[in-house]
């Protein structure tokens, strides 16, 4: 059952694409190319929206809805996907996103899923940040063709295993459904990709899967929860911190986009956008297996929370060394760029 529902979503994400994509087209929903983009021609967006439809009914139609959090966290993964929507078609200030990402993400929280840091009320604020810090960075993830999809498939894949051996069957049916789901979508989307997911599909999937992780490592200690936390998002965390960080030292937004991610600097070292995905994905299995073994008791867990730590940071900071900004031409009138970020 559980793989039949995984192929249905597939199955129904691919296909549901085909329309949306010539509804886009119509609509003159694209992404143009320009700026910091490395596309070359308009590319439509509302890739997310068909993730989005086969993981919700294929969710629905298989577990029922029975479980109200998994419920509360489709609902809230939805809402989240429509924002994402709305940015997609004309874009939304920075915080208007990050106050309804926060007031969206403290219902799932009150509704049960939550971290157990401290013990007490301290820990809903804690998941609170954790979740939207972690579902913009796999927004932000999203910055090159086939590299959002291929981590967060093997991503939703090992989790679900995890689920499966903490007898969470529901949540283990629901991330192979997201896991075939966003594996449908890359069939338009590996490269040369055909469609973007957009802001709707990265946001979504962010979400699911920040919330996934917290289910899995709730009640844990602190050593399991930090370790779990960071192995299972670790190529969207270390990302997150390439960028950040680089663009504090050059002198620009972090907010802005730009073709500063890790995916451009494997590209900068020689490697195609297939095989940057494709690295990418690896290292993802790699980090998730890890976590997958600590919480089976193979490794202890302190010992992979300092590894996953000191490697992320390691990670960050060698990424530094590959130059992925052009000089400017005057250091008096430096140029203004404007980037919107896909």
């Amino acid at each position: 059952m559980t793989l039949a529902a995984g192929a249905a979503a597939c199955l129904l994400s691919a296909s549901t694409a085909i329309p949306l994509k010539r509804l886009a087209l119509r609509w003159g929903l694209t992404d143009r190319p320009g700026g910091h983009k490395s596309h070359a021609r308009p590319t439509p967006y509302l890739g997310g929206i068909a993730i989005l439809l086969a993981t919700v009914l294929t969710t629905a139609a298989a577990t029922g809805l029975a479980d109200w959090r998994l419920t509360a966290m489709l609902l809230a993964a939805s809402a989240v996907a429509m924002l994402g929507l709305i940015d997609d078609v004309g874009s939304l200030p920075a915080v208007t996103r990050l106050v309804v990402e926060t007031v969206v993400t403290t219902a799932v929280v009150l509704a049960g899923i939550r971290l157990t840091v401290t013990g007490g009320w301290p820990d809903i604020p804690i998941t609170v940040i954790w979740i939207v810090l972690v579902t913009n960075s796999f927004n932000l993830l999203d910055n090159m063709d086939g590299s959002l999809g291929a981590v967060s498939t093997i991503t939703a894949v090992v989790l679900s295993a995890m689920a499966f051996l903490q007898a969470r069957p529901v949540l283990g049916i629901f991330l192979v459904v997201l896991a075939g789901a966003v594996l449908g979508f890359l069939v338009h989307n590996w490269p040369p990709a055909r469609m973007f997911m957009g802001d709707s599909g990265s946001l979504f999937i962010g979400f699911a899967l920040a919330c996934s992780a917290v289910v899995l490592v709730m009640g844990q200690g602190p050593d399991v929860v930090a370790g779990g936390l960071l192995l299972c998002t670790f190529v969207a965390t270390v990302d997150t911190g390439v960028v950040i960080l680089s663009r504090m030292r050059a002198g620009r937004s972090p907010l802005a986009g730009g073709t500063d991610h890790v995916s451009h600097r494997l590209r900068k070292l020689g490697l195609d956008a297939r095989l940057a995905a494709v690295v990418l994905g690896l290292i993802a299995a790699l980090t998730c297996a890890l976590c997958m073994a600590m919480m089976l008791g193979k490794v202890p867990p302190l010992i992979a929370a300092l590894v996953a730590g000191v490697t992320a940071i390691a990670c960050v900071c060698l990424l530094q060394g590959v130059n992925v900004y052009p000089p400017h031409r005057s250091l008096e009138n430096p140029p203004r760029i404007r980037e919107r970020r896909r």
